[in-house]
């Protein structure tokens, strides 16, 4: 299986190796050796206070006595609904260090997607932020196993200054926690921990679940995939082996969320389990990233698509030295040819001397499962597969592995692949298969096609191919095409139910500054549409937006334009693109 023949990206892999050795222990424990090792380094950097590996050792046991101290018990599930911050950090190690299992979730999540998450999970402690405590108080009722709230504020990880600061702005609009809530303050919990002298760490195997990650995984519909020791520590050596030019106390820009497999996997654990410095980014704005990325002198940056589409108009960068930058990572969605060569300018006018490398991977594996080489770019490539990982197409809905260049459906399998999805045993055993080779294979949903080198190239979500007339359109093209046009920012293509093509296709636009929204802008946009692409896959109409919305982390929330679209038409049984 290690053969070129099995892996062809082998022979121009330049300095990676094929196979890593992977840490046999828990997540924590990886943690804890680093920390032995570079005690005096700085972990955690939070709005002026930083954290270093022998203080941060020292607060996660006192958490994971308080977690014990309240009842909390091995393989017990924690829900952490919090942004990026110290606290967040803290609770998680604690958590593995007990034996037991984080259930990430977003803090902006609406109170049902809270109340489901919580009790899909069967969580018996949940940790949140006071500013997010009434969601909790609205559903705290249908909450059916949750014995313990948490209570965290941004102060209470703030130095002495920062923390009057806080306190006289921002923490002025939180509204105050009633005196009755039945609630734990973080402080509180703290106190507890301090005090506690029973027993409290467990023992943890590699293969335990750790980690529970909410995606709408292959199908659409939300799912837990449930994560082990093994996964998230497999990563961290991947992350490590594909970028050799990282060292330790080298510092990462945290702005990917940690309820999100790219901010946990990639910005957080794989580097503290291996030196890093978190620069941890509680609210993202493209002013606050672009003077944290100066200000920090960050080393590394990883983010979507559109995080890099806002730093490019950013005038805090007029002027800026990124010649700190040793990597720039983007995930999550599509990079678009158009944007890279951007951004890729865009880094060497700043005396960066690298450009942005793009990963591809999905939740079902934490985050990235390759990545575009150091020393290596193909243009249209999402990269090549990380060590021990192993890529091939199939034929959609079979096991049939495809020749080298045709195009089908991703599948992968290697050491960072989930356990499963949880309590859905008919999901996960239609998404990890045992092939005839003699692996489980991650049926991943996406479209793609790989190259006799073994560059992966993504095509499509499956699930998001438009049909119309019979021909399969997939909007990522489209987007890439309008993208190269003068006169566009950013754009969105979805497929509008046709009673006679079956569905046609409609793109939404984002216009530069400068550029008037206007019929014979639109005449000029579909012109060059016209030179670009092909008769059956042209919109039949472009509509201009001022902003496109977005998921949670960042993505172009293309779902929500096709419901849009749907409320106009009135279809009651409108479906989305290619069901």
């Amino acid at each position: 299986m290690n053969s070129t023949t099995k892996a062809p990206w082998l022979k121009n892999y330049g300095d990676v190796p094929f196979n890593l050795e992977y840490f046999d222990g828990s997540m924590w424990e990886a943690v804890r050796n680093i920390a032995h090792r570079y005690p005096k380094l700085v972990a955690l950097d939070f709005m002026g206070l930083s954290t270093t590996y022998e203080e941060l050792e020292r607060q996660v046991y006192i958490c994971a006595k308080a977690l014990r101290a309240i009842g909390v018990r091995p393989k017990d599930r924690v829900t952490i609904c919090m942004p990026n911050c110290p606290q967040t950090v803290i609770m998680f190690y604690a958590v593995n260090l007990i034996g037991g299992v984080s259930n990430m979730i977003h803090p902006l999540s609406s109170e049902n997607e809270i109340q489901f998450f919580i009790n899909h999970s069967k969580s018996v402690c949940a940790l949140t932020m006071d500013m997010f405590y009434k969601k909790f108080e609205t559903i705290r009722p249908g909450l059916k196993t949750l014995k313990t709230l948490i209570i965290a504020r941004i102060p209470d990880a703030l130095g002495p200054a920062m923390k009057l600061g806080y306190s006289l702005t921002q923490g002025r609009k939180i509204e105050k926690l009633p005196k009755n809530a039945p609630i734990i303050t973080w402080s509180e919990l703290i106190k507890k921990g301090k005090s506690y002298v029973g027993e409290y760490v467990a023992t943890v195997r590699k293969d335990d679940p750790a980690v529970i990650l909410y995606s709408g995984g292959t199908t659409g519909t939300t799912k837990g995939i449930l994560l082990s020791n093994f996964n998230f520590n497999a990563l961290k050596e991947q992350i490590i082996a594909t970028n050799p030019i990282f060292a330790p106390g080298d510092k990462m820009l945290a702005v990917m969320p940690m309820f999100h497999g790219f901010g946990l996997g990639v910005t957080i654990h794989s580097m503290l389990a291996n030196g890093g410095r978190c620069i941890l980014v509680p609210r993202f704005t493209a002013e606050t990233y672009a003077k944290d990325i100066v200000k920090h002198r960050c080393n590394f940056i990883a983010g979507v698509p559109t995080l890099y589409e806002a730093l490019l108009r950013q005038p805090r960068m007029n002027g800026a030295d990124l010649s700190c930058l040793k990597g720039v990572f983007s995930g999550g969605d599509s990079l678009s040819v158009e944007l890279k060569k951007r951004f890729d300018s865009f880094l060497k006018e700043h005396n960066a001397g690298i450009q942005v490398r793009e990963g591809y991977g999905t939740t079902e594996c934490v985050t990235a499962s390759c990545l575009t080489p150091l020393h290596l770019y193909k243009e249209g490539s999402i990269g090549q597969p990380f060590p021990d990982t192993y890529y091939k197409i199939v034929d959609v809905g079979t096991n049939i592995e495809l020749p080298y260049g045709k195009e089908g459906e991703i599948c992968i399998s290697g050491p960072s692949v989930m356990l499963g999805y949880l309590d859905q045993p008919e999901e996960t055993a239609n998404t990890l298969r045992l092939h005839g080779d003699g692996r489980i294979w991650l049926h991943t949903g996406d479209l793609g096609s790989m190259d006799d080198e073994g560059f992966i190239y993504f095509k499509q979500r499956i699930k998001r191919m438009i049909i119309t007339s019979g021909y399969n359109v997939y909007p990522s093209q489209i987007e890439n095409i309008l993208d190269g046009y003068e006169a566009i920012q950013m754009s969105c293509v979805i497929g509008v139910p046709d009673p006679y093509k079956m569905q046609k296709v409609k793109a939404f636009v984002m216009l530069k500054p400068g550029y008037e929204k206007s019929e014979k802008t639109k005449e000029e946009i579909l012109l060059y549409c016209k030179k670009n692409i092909a008769k059956y896959a042209m919109p039949y109409d472009i509509e201009f937006r001022d902003s496109l919305p977005k998921t949670l982390v960042g993505k172009v929330a293309y779902r929500v334009l096709e419901e849009e679209e749907a409320k106009k038409q009135g279809e009651k049984s409108y479906q989305p693109s290619g069901v």
